[in-house]
């Protein structure tokens, strides 16, 4: 029986699925993260901020509507395992193109079965996000930890997981509306949707794009991306959005929302055990209104990073008081923690597009 070894020495035993090899020496490690949604584990397992993690499902029952091609997030997968507790044997909808077993075998994706993951996601709620490794035996697993001190997102800094997930060179999406330049991160396809449904055309960057390439494109505004990893181990990248911020409209995801802190001279900083779930309530500070958000981040912009850098926090969550948002008083520029785009949902805040592009002027 395969096992989950967190760094900690703390140990879960359960069944292997997808990818586990027929190399009883092979081990996969990554940070463990938990997510706490009903549905969309598809989304989740598409998504590339993802990259480089162990995904823990804490919802008992996953796979029951099967795999839907149609519902990828993204074409590749840098995710590094799956852990569910019950996992469905069948394709559970007649229209699925597959199961989720024969997806993570296709994809390579390593899986774990009949763990509880109620008593994982409640040791790293009390002892904070922990890497992992899978391994064949708890040995082999403590082996590992004894080899590899290092949290194995940390072990690859060299190049960062963002230059992994975003695309290898820029394409465009036809449209019949004003033109926008999108910092590609590792975005969220229905990310793209959301601009591509309000009639924009679209060019999308990858990450080590530099400023002087993307203004030359004669964009009306830059859309900054989510995607993987500290952003603070991206000094190239807030240096591209830090020469971009005053020149245009923009609007932030995610890491682009961290990524925009920090060029204007904010902090950022990683929380205990990160925000990843479907439920999560943030209030607009302006209207005093709260809304239901989707989101997916390990890190956050320090409030008090903020002043003098011209953005006003505007969002906060609800449950632990962190920024969900951020707006600059003097350019249209603004930014959420939060995915407004859902996939899977809720989608409470998809007008926020509708302000981005306004913004541009469209």
């Amino acid at each position: 029986m395969p096992f989950l070894v967190l760094q900690d020495g703390t140990m879960f035993e359960g069944e292997g699925f997808g990818a586990w090899p027929e190399d009883l020496e092979k081990t996969q490690a990554g940070e463990v993260v938990f997510n706490t949604s009903m549905s969309g584990y598809q989304e989740m397992i598409t998504d590339l901020s993802y990259s480089g993690q162990i995904l823990v499902l804490t919802h008992p029952q996953i796979g029951n509507y099967g795999w839907h091609d149609e519902e990828n997030e993204a074409d590749k997968i840098l995710l590094r395992g799956l852990v569910v507790r019950e996992l469905s044997q069948g394709e559970g909808s007649e229209h699925g193109d597959r199961s989720l077993e024969e997806f993570c075998k296709v994809q390579h994706i390593w899986g774990l079965k009949g763990i509880d993951t109620r008593a994982l996601t409640r040791h790293i709620r009390k002892q904070g996000t922990l890497p992992g490794v899978f391994a064949h035996t708890f040995q082999q697993g403590m082996k590992y930890w004894e080899d590899h001190s290092q949290n194995p997102m940390d072990m690859e800094k060299t190049k960062h997981w963002v230059y992994k997930a975003t695309v290898q060179e820029s394409y465009e999406i036809p449209g019949s509306g004003p033109y926008v330049a999108v910092l590609d991160c590792g975005a969220k396809r229905n990310i793209l949707r959301s601009l591509q449904q309000r009639g924009l055309r679209i060019r999308v960057f990858p990450a080590w794009s530099s400023a002087e390439e993307i203004l030359a494109s004669s964009p009306k505004g830059i859309f900054l991306s989510n995607g993987p990893g500290d952003p603070s181990d991206l000094p190239c990248l807030v240096k591209t959005v830090q020469t971009l911020l005053p020149k245009l409209p923009m609007m932030g995801i995610c890491l682009g929302h961290q990524i925009l802190a920090l060029a204007a001279g904010g902090k950022t900083y990683k929380l205990p055990f990160g925000h990843r779930g479907g439920n999560h309530p943030v209030q607009d500070l302006r209207t005093g209104k709260t809304t239901m958000t989707a989101q997916n981040h390990g890190y956050a912009v320090e409030a008090d990073s903020l002043a003098g850098t011209g953005f006003e926090v505007i969002y906060k969550n609800l449950n632990d008081g962190t920024v969900e948002g951020m707006a600059h008083t003097q350019y249209p520029v603004f930014s959420v923690q939060y995915h407004p785009e859902g996939a899977p949902g809720p989608d409470e805040n998809i007008e926020l597009f509708e302000r981005f592009y306004t913004a541009i002027g469209a």
